[in-house]
Order: C-alpha cells, then sequence, then structure tokens
C-alpha cells in the first residue's frame, strides 16, 4: 500500500502529471488552469493532445506558454524540467476533431492513454504523484474497453486488490475547522446493495488502508478515524437493523484492538457536527450518498478525489465534465477542485518524500 518514492532533485519543484480528461468536457481548460496558477509552486506536466491543448490555452490566456514532448522523447531522454515560465505536456493525439460538449467514441482509448503514461510516469519516477480531470466513462465504454471509473482502472492497472475513495476539503466554517476527510466502505453500488455489501473483513481491510495512508500520505502519526453506522441512530440497539451490531461495531473494535484509533458506530446524522469532526482525521461513511453531499455542500466546490491504497498517490476533482458548460465556451468553468486537487497531491508527495528521507 506503500507509495512509490521519487527521487526529487535537491531544490526541484516536485513533479506531478495532471490528465487532461474528456476532450469535450471541462477538463483541458481547468486542467490548463489549474496547471498554470501552481506552477510556480508545482512542475505539472500535462497529458493529452499537445495541439489541441496548445490551442486551447492560447483562448484562455496567450501568456500561457505549453511546450510539447512525445511520450518516445521522454522514455528515451527521461522527463526535461522546464522553469515555472512553461508547462510541459506528453503528447497524447487524439484520434478525432473535438467539438465542445459533444462525445465523441473516437476519442476514448485517447483519453484512456493519459492514464497508462501517468502511470508509466510515476513507476519510471518522472512524476510524484498523478491528479487526473473529470473524463466520461461512457466514451471509453463506447470506444469497445469496459471501463467503470478513474478508481477501479488505476487499482486495476497497479496489481491493487482493494483501494478505498476518499473526498477530502477544507469547509467554509467554522473558521477553526479542521480538514473533512471522509472515506468510503462501498462507492458506487445501489442503496438496496450496500448492507449486503459490508462485510467485517471488508471494513477491516478498509479500516487498515484509511489509517495506513493517513500516516504515510499524509503524515498523521496516530490518525482518528470516526465511523459512522449504517442504520438510522446506528440501528437503535437493532430495532432499526443489526448490521451496526454484527458487522460494523465488530470491525471497529477489531481494528482497535490492531492498534487503529477507530471509534463508532456513530449515528450519521449528528456524526457531522464541529465538535466531533475538529478532533477526528476522518471519517468512514458507510455508502456514497451518507457522507458525500455533507462534504460538497462543506467545501463549496473545492473538494477533492483521492484514491487510498494505490502504490502512487492519486488526486482527482470532486465533479464530472460538465458538457453542458463546455459546449457553451471558454471561461465558465470553475477550476478550484482542479487546483486543490494538485495542491493536495503535492501535499501528499511531500509527506511521503519527508519520510523517505
Amino acid at each position: 500500500m506503500g507509495a512509490t518514492l521519487h527521487n526529487r532533485r535537491p531544490g526541484a519543484r516536485p513533479a506531478i502529471a495532471v490528465t487532461s480528461g474528456e476532450p469535450a468536457g471541462i477538463g483541458p481548460e481547468i486542467a490548463i488552469r489549474a496547471a498554470w496558477a501552481m506552477r510556480a509552486e508545482v512542475n505539472c506536466v500535462l497529458l493529452g493532445d499537445a495541439a489541441f491543448l496548445a490551442m486551447t490555452a492560447g483562448y484562455i490566456d496567450p501568456a500561457i506558454r505549453l511546450s510539447a514532448l512525445s511520450l518516445q522523447a521522454v522514455r528515451n531522454g527521461g522527463m526535461p524540467h522546464f522553469g515555472p515560465d512553461r508547462i510541459s505536456v506528453i503528447d497524447v493525439p487524439l484520434s478525432a476533431h473535438v467539438v465542445p460538449g459533444q462525445l465523441d467514441k473516437d476519442n476514448g482509448r485517447a483519453v484512456l492513454a493519459t492514464l497508462d503514461a501517468a502511470i508509466e510516469g510515476v513507476r519510471a519516477g518522472w512524476f510524484e504523484a498523478v491528479a487526473t480531470a473529470p473524463l466520461q466513462k461512457s466514451t471509453i465504454n463506447d470506444a469497445g474497453v469496459k471501463f467503470s471509473g478513474h478508481t477501479e482502472y488505476f487499482a486495476e492497472r497497479t496489481g491493487t486488490a482493494q483501494v478505498v475513495m476518499m473526498l477530502a476539503g477544507q469547509p467554509c466554517a467554522p473558521a477553526d475547522s479542521p480538514p473533512l476527510r471522509v472515506a468510503l466502505a462501498t462507492t458506487h453500488l445501489p442503496l438496496r446493495d450496500v448492507a449486503a455489501a459490508l462485510t467485517r473483513e471488508g471494513l477491516a481491510t478498509t479500516l487498515d488502508i484509511v489509517a495506513h495512508d493517513l500516516r504515510t500520505k499524509f503524515g498523521i502519526a496516530a490518525p482518528r478515524i470516526l465511523v459512522a453506522g449504517l442504520n438510522p441512530h446506528a440501528g437503535e440497539n437493532g430495532y432499526l437493523g443489526r448490521e451496526d451490531i454484527e458487522v460494523v461495531g465488530p470491525a471497529v473494535e477489531a481494528a482497535r484492538a490492531r492498534g487503529i484509533d477507530a471509534r463508532g458506530p456513530y449515528p450519521a446524522d449528528t456524526l457531522f457536527q464541529h465538535k466531533y469532526l475538529k478532533d477526528a482525521d476522518c471519517v468512514l461513511a458507510m455508502y456514497h450518498d451518507q457522507g458525500l453531499p455533507v462534504l460538497k455542500y462543506a467545501t463549496f466546490g473545492r473538494g477533492v478525489n483521492i484514491t487510498l491504497g494505490l502504490p502512487l498517490i492519486r488526486t482527482s476533482v470532486d465533479h464530472g465534465t460538465a458538457l453542458d458548460l463546455a459546449g457553451k465556451g471558454l471561461g465558465l468553468a470553475e477550476h478550484g477542485s482542479m487546483e486543490e486537487a494538485i495542491a493536495t497531491a503535492l501535499r501528499m508527495a511531500n509527506a511521503v518524500h519527508a519520510a523517505g528521507k
């Protein structure tokens, strides 16, 4: 579960791969804007069609400078490190002309190729982390590749048996709020399937992954994890379901016996209060819509999606491709979540680097 340790050159800005996502959506615009905004702190390397990204950058701001590199040239000679006056682009050519707002399955495999290049780059030591712009699952599936999402693809390509989705962000209020992190015991499941998907063994592995990555990738020496119950009022002593007594509670107790500071299960409707969260490092929610609406409301569009359990650092935005917005033209999309995804990847890379010194 440990992250790959990158040999950072003394004084160099950390290099982070930024995949540009679905070309017909807002991904290319927000990736360019965020990379340019972060250029003084991070050597962001865009992965996508170099010509299309250069054209997009020119419309956004003529001052943005991009330098195109071929993937083969980087394989042969390594990743060049330009100064903060320009952004490197590893060219992953598209197959079809891009019409903003209109999906084209002919570009599906190229989008997937940016993820492959990012994973290859981390393994080769070109990058310390990956931040991904949103992609469209249907385009890749329509291209003939079975694809269920970024998270699952990174797990498969790295040979990781189980990963954990965690979203994080800085609440806007109260002013002294710590970062809010919400991990999920289950992800994209119909609500009727959630209870059957929860097992003591699965929750044990999830808690192990969350605790491990909070220590190694966030630099939290002794993370405290609050666990939400599955049922209303955490089951009301069995009157509203026995899963919290028979599955969730024993998994928490077993985690504590392994030295993990996990507590719960707590009723989810009262858990997300400042008086509880101020001393917590993460909340483990049982299903997608139990924890994520709270986080997305509290962080107001600057949330970050983080995949825990991988042998690399991967962050992403907390929103989709916004095809309708992209179809209206450039300049309408907010790039705050993409910028925060890069900043979070940077903080995580710094934590791994500091631990490996």
